[in-house]
């Protein structure tokens, strides 16, 4: 692909992709994510690829390595379009007949069903399964139609639409007022409003400001920001790109765990495709404004997530905490304003801008708006990443969604916010997910670790 020197070149660009994705008549959303990779979907992603080109289907079937598809219990899954059909717990000797059964004939094959516990039904298509069907999931559910190490995929999906229009339709303070009037808050534990912490470093005194991806992911059982830059990472450039703008930063930084080795390689890959189309780099899309990102790697000290130790760490010092009193949107990177949120704040962006900030600010509660994902682990049935609207009960998220309790026993409790949060109990169930009501109990959101626990612990 040559580099996009235009908005139009842009458009033309996703329009030449998507009539090619047309010419596929079914595909395959293999999930690629840690918890079905250490069950083997990597070798079920390369049987699928070597027998679709064994069947002669090459023209008619994409097999797609896709991130996380947050069903971690039933492990690997994939996920057959247009039917949507998911076959779960897939093993590599499965495939040659998942090829001749379903891709060629659209037979269905029962076996490789997801059960339902409750009723002991089988459930064809992912979106009817309980853990799906509860959720809302418009971060997570990206990650179906999108190789993570294909900017094409995610261009066809309308990738980098939001960019182009924070460019030539919206400008700086138009981008600032859209994140401002969604009340998008941040989803690293604090929940500050992202669009004055925007506003903030951007009225600071002091050239060059910075805009940084938190992504040192710390809490205990805590895997969001991992899946999303694994799945689907152009999405937080993306909302990186378009917070400089909105800030007025020509440098970014992503400040990655090292113990992510799969998210470090894909962001670093997407930074290298964005650059090379013009999408990143000098006069992005051939407009007069030019912004760039580097990766720095953290060396797993938990402490290095606050804010100010990041920053320091990004300066190639000791990662240690700062005085509360200096505000790093004031000084932050080398004493510059600097505008830091987690992972997942940025992916949100592009949602934002493509569709505007009233459609946003129907999502969720009065204070909280928008989805939240979180990391469900413990002892319930279905482990994995969850994605609901802000609001929504923890009954909801740990019976409906999680199914319950392991082996029938009773539930005690839930933790949340990892090792600052709260432990909340089975009274305080019906108790609604957001930062606020939280917050009233004793514990907090934080990054959105949910540690579920029963009757033995």
């Amino acid at each position: 692909m040559k580099k996009l020197t235009s908005r139009e070149d842009l458009e033309r660009l996703r329009e030449k992709l998507k009539r090619e994705a047309e010419q596929v008549k079914r595909w395959v959303a293999v999930c690629s994510g840690p918890g079905c990779h250490v069950h083997g979907s990597g070798e079920v992603a390369e049987a699928f690829a070597k027998e679709v080109s064994e069947q002669g289907l090459e023209k008619e079937v994409k097999v797609i390595a896709t991130g996380c598809h947050g069903f971690c219990e039933v492990g690997p899954v994939a996920v057959i379009f247009p039917e949507r059909y998911c076959y779960t717990r897939i093993k590599a000797e499965d495939v040659s007949e998942i090829v001749s059964e379903t891709l060629k004939d659209g037979k269905v094959i029962e076996r490789l069903l997801y059960t339902d516990e409750a009723s002991g039904q089988k459930i064809l298509r992912d979106e009817d399964i309980p853990y799906y069907k509860f959720q809302q999931r418009l971060l997570l559910g990206q990650h179906l139609h999108i190789d993570p190490r294909n900017i094409g995929d995610y261009i066809a999906a309308g990738g980098y639409s939001a960019l182009a229009k924070a460019l030539f339709d919206l400008g700086p303070e138009k981008v600032l007022e859209e994140v401002k009037a969604a009340n998008l808050r941040g989803r690293g534990g604090g929940g500050f409003p992202a669009g004055i912490k925007w506003e903030t470093t951007r009225n600071a005194p002091g050239d060059p400001k910075y805009v940084i991806v938190n992504a040192d992911e710390g809490d205990p059982g805590a895997y969001m920001d991992r899946g999303i830059l694994e799945g689907n990472p152009h999405s937080v450039l993306e909302g990186l790109i378009i917070g400089a703008i909105a800030i007025g930063s020509p440098q970014g930084f992503v400040y990655v765990r090292q113990e992510y080795p799969i998210a470090v390689k894909n962001m670093q890959r997407a930074i290298d495709q964005a650059r090379e189309l013009g999408l990143l780099g000098e006069n992005i899309l051939g407009s007069d404004f030019s912004f760039d990102v580097k990766i720095h790697m953290g060396a797993g000290a938990f402490v290095s997530g606050e804010s100010s130790a990041l920053m320091t760490a990004i300066e190639g010092r000791v990662g240690e905490p700062r005085p509360k009193y200096i505000r790093t949107a004031v000084k932050g990177v080398w004493n510059k304003p600097s505008n830091l949120n987690n992972v997942e704040t940025w992916a949100n962006v592009p949602l934002i801008i493509n569709n505007g900030a009233d459609w946003y600010t129907n999502i969720g509660t009065d204070k909280s708006k928008g989805t939240k994902i979180f990391s469900l682990v413990g002892k319930v049935r279905n482990t994995g990443l969850v994605e609901v609207p802000m609001g929504v009960s923890l009954r909801r998220i740990i019976f409906d969604i999680g199914g319950g309790i392991r082996g029938n026993k009773k539930f005690k409790a839930v933790q949340t916010g990892g090792p600052s949060g709260g432990v909340i109990p089975e009274s305080l169930l019906e108790i609604p997910v957001d930062y606020d009501e939280l917050d009233k109990v004793g514990s907090m959101m934080g990054s959105g670790g949910m540690i579920v626990m029963d009757e033995d612990t």
